[in-house]
């Protein structure tokens, strides 16, 4: 779960990264410049976009193959046993 959260705070943040990448590099802008007259709507519009198709691919391919039967987690000999789908 922490995985796929990190996943999405990093893709929602990709375009502002980005940006202050270029600004930084490309025009010569101060650290504290670089967000004066920043896009910013533009730049949330990237975000949730980024986050929506990481999020849609994510649950497309992740996960047991449908219809399979889910198998809980078991203690075997002191050790913990993950669950599974078959």
């Amino acid at each position: 779960m922490l995985r796929i959260a990190l996943i999405d705070i990093f893709m929602f943040s990709l375009p502002f990264l980005i940006y202050g990448a270029y600004m930084l590099a490309a025009k010569g802008a101060a650290p504290a410049d670089v967000w004066q007259d920043a896009p910013v709507l533009w730049l949330l519009a990237a975000g949730c976009g980024l986050l929506l198709i990481t999020m849609a691919t994510l649950i497309q391919f992740s996960g047991g193959k449908p219809g399979g039967i889910y198998h809980p987690a078991t203690i075997e000999d002191g050790v913990i046993k993950p669950g599974e789908i078959d």
